[in-house]
């Protein structure tokens, strides 16, 4: 294969996923903001860990995948504390055995309201 296909209309030069044959790049999701224009979940871990998982979901569905496929993850959160409740969240969504993972600890991510953002390669077989 020599190129790749965004399968999401997304904010010029962004692709929220790019599928490359039989594997998708998801790109890293945080909780987003409403109507508003407000952080999701501002403050509060959970519920950003929710919606994060809740917008890797929709972005799985549109690329026709799901949790099941995905291959590798990698957890951006901005204090370590984070973690056990980012773990928690997503047993809820991610099935066993789970992918290869990656958690670090930054500083900051894109907006300093946002806690946590999450990333991942999922692998679907091509249909028959």
């Amino acid at each position: 294969m020599t190129g790749h296909e965004s399968k999401l209309d997304g904010k010029p030069a962004y692709s929220s996923a790019v599928v490359a044959g039989d594997t998708i790049y998801l790109a890293g999701a945080t909780s987003g903001r409403d109507a508003a224009g407000n952080v999701v979940g501002r403050g509060d871990i959970e519920a950003q860990t929710i919606a994060v998982f809740e917008s890797l979901k929709s972005t799985l569905a549109a690329t026709h995948a799901t949790f099941a496929d995905l291959t590798k993850i990698t957890v951006l959160a901005t204090k370590l504390e984070y973690r056990a409740k980012i773990g928690e969240v997503r047993s809820r969504y991610i099935p066993q055995p789970p992918p290869a993972s990656t958690f670090m600890v930054v500083s900051s991510l894109a907006d300093p309201e946002f806690l946590v953002e999450i990333e991942g390669i999922a692998v679907v077989s091509a249909k028959a």
